[in-house]
């Protein structure tokens, strides 16, 4: 299935972008001059949250701890600014050796490895909250597009055209695509989370990023998420609107048929166009 759209689908106040020559998948693009100030902005919130956090942190490392066997935090394999792979920190919200002889990484609702105390982290996004480590390391950003397993990011670059822009910037604890959209079933959902962390990329602003990190806190205390996105002017329609006029339909009908990322396979573009499915292996092989 072929998709197109231009090398900026739409300008800042969501209206279509003048078309130009693509730069491909080749190299990440030059990141915007005003992330590199901001590097320091995240290394100095996040010493001012390392306290409360850390706190929090180790009270529900103990607690994960003490409700199912194994470690209390979980290192994950991830891929950041550049291409550059390092070591993502969460709370463990499965079982130990989860994805042990080959057991696809990702998770589905009621999956039985996620930990019956890592079903509520989950809920409350609380599992992220040790990668303010990763931040204070300069592995990742406060805000950001999401850092991504190796293996779907390798997948991902051959089957949508600029991937590789997001790992302009460092990678984010939240971003806009995180806020905007649910997590990724297929290659359109991965489509369209780019199109957000692109334009978060080139229409970011220090504003857009206190929004963002508001409504990352509001939604651990359970308000509803459409209203908050609303109330702070996140939403991006007019992108996601533009993404989905600019797919071209499937000229055949094996390509209509949706590809799937978790948790059985990757799906990913042969070179004749056409969806097949790339059988994935743990991180930890």
């Amino acid at each position: 299935m072929a998709s197109t759209y231009s090398n900026r689908a739409a300008d800042c106040h969501g209206r279509p972008a003048q078309s130009g020559k693509s730069k491909g998948d080749s190299a990440p693009q030059r990141r915007p001059a005003r992330f590199r100030g901001k590097a320091v902005m995240d290394l100095a919130v996040a010493l001012l949250l390392l306290l409360p956090a850390g706190a929090v942190i180790a009270i529900l490392t103990l607690l994960v701890r003490a409700t199912s066997k194994g470690p209390g935090l979980d290192r994950r394999l991830r891929v950041g600014k550049g291409g550059r792979r390092f070591t993502m920190f969460k709370i463990r919200t499965m079982i130990v050796d989860a994805e042990r002889g080959g057991t696809p990484p990702g998770t589905q609702p009621g999956d039985p490895r996620v930990t019956p105390l890592g079903r509520i982290l989950r809920k409350l996004h609380l599992d992220e909250l040790p990668q303010i480590f990763n931040v204070l390391r300069g592995e990742m950003s406060l805000v950001g597009p999401r850092p991504e397993r190796p293996e779907f990011a390798a997948v991902l670059s051959e089957a949508i055209p600029r991937y590789r822009d997001r790992l302009a910037v460092r990678p984010g604890i939240t971003g806009l695509a995180q806020i905007d959209l649910p997590p990724d079933t297929d290659l359109m959902s991965a489509r369209r989370k780019l199109l957000l962390d692109l334009d978060y990329i080139e229409c970011g602003s220090l504003w857009l990023d206190a929004r963002l990190l508001l409504c990352a806190a509001l939604r651990i205390v359970k308000i509803p998420e459409d209203l908050l996105t609303r109330a702070l002017g996140l939403r991006r329609p007019a992108q996601l609107a533009l993404l989905e006029r600019t797919i071209e339909a499937p000229s055949k009908p094996e390509e209509a048929a949706p590809a799937t990322l978790s948790p059985q396979a990757v799906s990913a573009a042969s070179p004749d166009g056409r969806l097949t499915t790339l059988p994935i292996t743990s991180p930890n092989s």
